[in-house]
């Protein structure tokens, strides 16, 4: 099966996901997280620096219980950004 490449938006809101983890994680050691969310540390580290731009729902789902956030507060922080139209002026 041939995956298909992702698009510059993917990988920027998978970059957005890595910091809001990063930060949230705060001193708490990269193993220590991992491991109260079921994952490897390597898998946590990938998302943190965004090479694993799209984990998998219940990973992300995971994540956000060890570390005490909200799954409502994760999509609105991780959603695209809109760009702005020919039409558009920034506010």
């Amino acid at each position: 099966m041939v995956r298909t490449p992702l698009t510059p938006e993917e990988h920027e809101r998978g970059e957005r996901l890595g910091r809001l983890l990063r930060e949230a994680r705060g001193g708490r050691s990269m193993t220590d997280v991992a491991a109260a969310a079921g994952l490897s540390a390597e898998t946590l580290r990938k998302i943190e620096t965004g090479r694993a731009p799209t984990p998998a729902f219940f990973t992300v789902a995971a994540l956000a219980g060890a570390l005490g956030l909200s799954m409502d507060d994760l999509l609105v922080r991780c959603a695209p950004v809109p760009a702005l139209g020919a039409g558009d002026r920034a506010a």
